[in-house]
C-alpha cells in the first residue's frame, strides 16, 4: 500500500510538470443536500452541475447521496431513480427520466473539450446485482457537444439494453444518427465495480488533425477487461460545436417501464485530464521527428541532441509506465510488445519530464 500510495503521489507529481489540467470529485461521506454543492464545487462552481428530479417526491428527496463502500474502502456517490415518481429533471416529461450530473457552459475552461485538445476521463461504476433495463436506452455516460448543429446528439454514449442476453453497448454518432461501435454481455458488470477509462482528441477525420478515441472498462476485483475499443482516426467534433462535456449517472426511457425498477448506480472517483500534448508545430519547433504515427511496428524519433534530455518514458493512457530507455540523438522504440492504443511519450530531463507527446499503436 505504501508503494502504491508512493506511486500516485509520484505520478500525480508528473502530470503537474507535464502541466496536465486534471479535476478531481471524489465523495466525502457528507451526504444530502450536501452532495450536490460538493458536486457543484468542482465541476460548475457557484451553479448547479447536478440533473435530478427530486421536485417530483413530496416530501422531496434527494437523487443523489453517499455511502462508505467496503470493497473499494472509500465513500461513493449513489444515484437514484424511482419508475414510478421520476420524470426528466422535474420538467414533467413522462417517457423518460434522468438523474445526471455534468460540465457545462458554467464550468471551468479545463472541464469544456475543445478542438485540437486531448481528454482522458476516468471513473468507477457499480451497477447493481439486480440492475433492470428495457429495450430502450439506459445511459450510464455520454459525450456531448454544446452548440452547433448536432447538440441534441450526444457523440459517444455508454447504455445498457434488454436482450438476449442483456447487453452493454457503445454508440457514436457523427452528425444526429448514432451507430453502435461496440457491445457486449451486461452480465459481467453486474455486482462488480468497474472502472473505466476514455480517452478522446477533439478532431476532424482529416489528417494531420483526426479525431482518436479509446475506452477500457475493466473490473476492478481481478483487473479483467470487460469491454474496449480504439479508433485511430474519427471524427470528434460536430460541426459550429463550442464544446464537449461529460455527464455520467442514470438516463433511460419509460417506453417499457414494465421492465425497470427502482434503480441506484454507484459511481466514485470521477477524473477529468486536459493533456497539453506536443502538438505537430511544436515538434517542428524543435526539430524533433516522431515518425510513423500511428505505427504499427518500430516508433522513430530524430534530432533529441537538439535538446538535452536524459531519456524517454512510455505511459500508457492509465498512467503506468510500460517502457523506460536513454534518448540518444535517434532514438527506437521498439512497440512490437505493447497493446494496441493510445500512449504519452515523455521526454524526460534529470528524471523529470521536459515535454510530452503522443502516439497511437495499431
Amino acid at each position: 500500500m505504501k508503494e502504491f500510495k508512493l506511486f500516485t503521489f509520484l505520478f500525480c507529481i508528473i502530470l503537474t510538470q507535464l502541466s496536465y489540467a486534471q479535476v478531481l470529485l471524489d465523495a466525502d461521506g457528507s451526504g444530502g443536500v450536501d452532495t450536490y454543492d460538493l458536486i457543484n464545487s468542482v465541476f460548475a462552481p457557484g451553479y448547479d452541475a447536478v440533473e435530478e428530479p427530486d421536485c417530483s417526491h413530496t416530501p422531496t428527496f434527494q437523487h443523489i447521496d453517499e455511502l462508505f463502500d467496503a470493497t473499494l474502502g472509500i465513500n461513493v456517490f449513489r444515484f437514484y431513480l424511482h419508475v414510478a415518481t421520476d420524470t426528466d429533471r422535474c420538467n414533467g416529461s413522462t417517457d423518460r427520466q434522468r438523474n445526471e450530473i455534468k460540465t457545462y457552459d458554467k464550468s471551468p475552461d479545463n472541464l469544456k473539450g475543445v478542438e485540437g485538445e486531448t481528454v482522458i476521463y476516468k471513473w468507477k461504476f457499480k451497477l447493481d446485482a439486480g440492475f433492470q433495463v428495457s429495450p430502450n436506452f439506459t445511459h450510464i455516460h455520454q459525450l456531448k457537444s454544446v452548440g452547433g448543429l448536432y447538440s441534441s446528439m450526444p457523440m459517444y454514449t455508454l447504455t445498457c439494453r434488454k436482450s438476449t442476453p442483456d447487453r452493454i453497448e457503445l454508440r457514436y454518432a457523427e452528425t444526429n444518427s448514432q451507430t453502435t461501435l461496440i457491445q457486449t454481455d451486461l452480465a459481467p458488470f453486474k455486482g462488480e465495480w468497474v472502472e473505466a477509462t476514455e480517452t478522446i482528441k477533439y478532431g476532424t477525420n482529416s489528417s494531420p488533425d483526426a479525431g482518436t478515441y479509446s475506452i477500457e472498462l475493466k473490473r476492478v476485483s481481478d483487473q479483467s477487461i470487460l469491454l474496449t475499443y480504439t479508433d485511430n482516426a474519427t471524427k470528434n467534433w460536430q460541426i459550429d460545436a463550442e464544446f464537449v462535456r461529460p455527464k455520467w449517472g442514470i438516463y433511460r426511457s419509460l417506453n417499457n417501464a414494465q421492465d425497470l425498477r427502482d434503480e441506484e448506480v454507484l459511481f466514485a472517483n470521477f477524473s477529468v485530464e486536459e493533456s497539453s500534448t506536443l502538438n505537430i508545430e511544436e515538434i517542428n519547433r524543435h526539430g524533433i521527428i516522431l515518425y510513423p504515427n500511428p505505427t504499427s511496428d518500430d516508433l522513430f524519433i530524430k534530432n533529441l541532441d537538439k535538446i538535452e534530455f536524459d531519456n524517454i518514458a512510455i505511459h500508457d493512457i492509465t498512467g503506468k509506465q510500460v517502457l523506460k530507455q536513454e534518448a540518444l540523438g535517434n532514438s527506437i522504440i521498439v512497440t512490437s510488445k505493447l497493446k494496441s492504443g493510445i500512449y504519452f511519450i515523455n521526454f524526460n530531463n534529470n528524471n523529470l519530464p521536459t515535454f510530452t507527446s503522443k502516439f497511437v499503436k495499431n
